[in-house]
């Protein structure tokens, strides 16, 4: 790694310069976050904005204080909704996720089944997940498992898509090498194919995050039983506009946190790889 030299003649290693705009980033991030809080806050206040139309940032945290402090059993509680819906995403995710993988796997290995499978995922893929909903509400009921196959299909696409692209992408010569030392193909696919395929997965696995929030919170306005999307629609017509708010941001630590648990993960796993490199992988 070459060192580069400032104006007064000082050596600065590449690696140092970055650590050194961690803290300044991090320090913007947090300046922007109070900046939104202070003008949703007084913005709200000076400018006499209706309630029912966008509440003051103090009413919101005070619903969702509220909110918590019921028993988690209780049916207008937050903690119980939280729960089921946080559980719905757990499982449709993690399904969908390895169904993508697995398909796109096999499709990999195996030409025949691309040609064979690849006019139905098209057709698949082009339909719109949201007007399917009501079908899968009405094939499985107003319980968890209709949620969690909305989830599971609208996760499945974005991992399926790009771990099919990662698997295409490699190296064609890392591979005929691999083969003239007689390596096995289950050999080249652990050795080589999936570890490059690595950050087109953590790619697909973080937008198909963000994807199976909304997949729950669709399945539960459709109908449901229970959930943060059903709590919504009793708060929105009770016209408690601080509650809705509150559940819009517990649906957004929601998704924070399993996109940060993804993060976390492609960052331990891919830890050999540096992260230009990694986003480069992926957007070539």
């Amino acid at each position: 790694m070459n060192a580069t030299t400032t104006p007064s003649g000082r050596a600065v290693q590449p690696h140092a310069k970055h650590r050194s705009r961690v803290p300044s980033t991090r320090l913007a991030s947090v300046a922007l976050f109070l900046a939104l809080v202070f003008t949703w806050e007084f913005g709200v206040r000076f400018f006499e904005v209706p309630k029912f139309l966008l509440p003051p940032l103090s009413d919101v945290l005070s619903a969702m204080y509220n909110g918590f402090a019921k028993s988690p059993m209780a049916k207008d509680g937050f903690w119980y909704h939280t729960f089921v819906t946080s559980w719905e995403i757990l499982i449709g995710f993690s399904l969908g996720s390895l169904i993508g993988l697995a398909l796109a796997m096999a499709i990999a290995e195996v030409d025949y089944l691309e040609r064979m499978l690849q006019p139905y995922i098209a057709a698949l893929q082009s339909l719109p997940k949201v007007a399917v909903a009501p079908i899968i509400v009405t094939w499985m009921g107003f319980g968890m498992s209709s949620k969690v196959a909305i989830v599971c299909l609208i996760t499945f696409f974005p991992v399926f898509v790009t771990s099919l692209a990662g698997f295409k992408a490699i190296d064609a010569d890392r591979v005929d090498l691999l083969r003239s030392l007689s390596a096995t193909r289950w050999q080249i696919f652990v050795k080589c194919k999936f570890p490059s395929a690595l950050p087109y997965i953590f790619a697909g696995l973080d937008m198909a995050a963000a994807f199976s929030v909304v997949g729950a919170v669709v399945g539960e306005f459709v109908g449901a039983q229970a959930g943060l999307g059903v709590l919504i629609l009793q708060l929105e017509g009770q016209l408690d506009t601080g509650g809705s708010f509150a559940v819009f941001i517990l649906l957004s630590v929601i998704g924070i946190a399993l996109t940060g648990a993804i993060r976390a993960v492609r960052k331990r796993v891919l830890g050999w790889m540096p992260a230009d490199e990694s986003r480069n992988a992926v957007s070539a």
